[in-house]
């Protein structure tokens, strides 16, 4: 299988100040550790990038900028969207067909926005997708963040089709 790791929305404004998502530098740092072992394997990484037309994620703004801390090289691609799905009104679907990736490895902000929309249309999409357990995270919203995390982890683990399913692991036992 050919993979990619998309790195969803580690951005400045979701990272640090009143913003930040809950427990956010060990989530960098286990993003890092991924990311690394990504690009050892040859694996293509994706940096993904939200942006809106007001307020901290506004395009080119401190706030938009990708995260201090947050390892990237040269060759990452890196896709702008506006809205929770990736998928939607990008190009990460094409770079994803070009390159023949037919295995996700997810990981990023915020789990019950972005990344949980972008799981579930990859998966819609027939994607195999592996979350990693670890390597996502939100902020307090009607649940503590730590709940929010552990109940999509336990509903998005259970999701499978036919032609795709979406495997919840922690980032350290990943294989890519």
């Amino acid at each position: 299988m050919n993979a990619a790791l998309l790195i969803i929305d580690v951005q400045s404004a979701l990272c640090a100040g009143e913003e930040a998502c809950f427990d956010i530098q060990r989530v960098i740092r286990t993003i890092n550790d991924l990311s690394t072992r990504a690009r050892a394997a040859d694996s293509t990484v994706i940096l993904i990038q939200h942006e809106e037309l007001e307020g901290s994620l506004q395009y080119n703004t401190t706030g938009w900028q990708l995260a201090d801390g947050l390892l990237t090289a040269a060759d990452d691609l890196r896709v702008r969207k506006t809205t929770p799905d990736a998928f939607y009104q990008t190009d990460l679907l094409s770079l994803l067909q070009a390159r023949e990736i037919d295995r996700l490895v997810v990981c990023g902000l915020q789990t019950d926005y972005c990344v949980n929309a972008t799981v579930r249309q990859a998966h819609a999409l027939g994607y195999d997708v592996v979350l990693a357990a670890d390597a996502h995270s939100t902020v307090d919203n009607g649940m503590t963040a730590e709940q929010i995390i552990a109940n999509h982890n336990n509903r998005l683990g259970r999701l499978s089709s036919a032609v795709s399913r979406i495997d919840v692991v922690p980032a350290a036992e990943i294989r890519l």
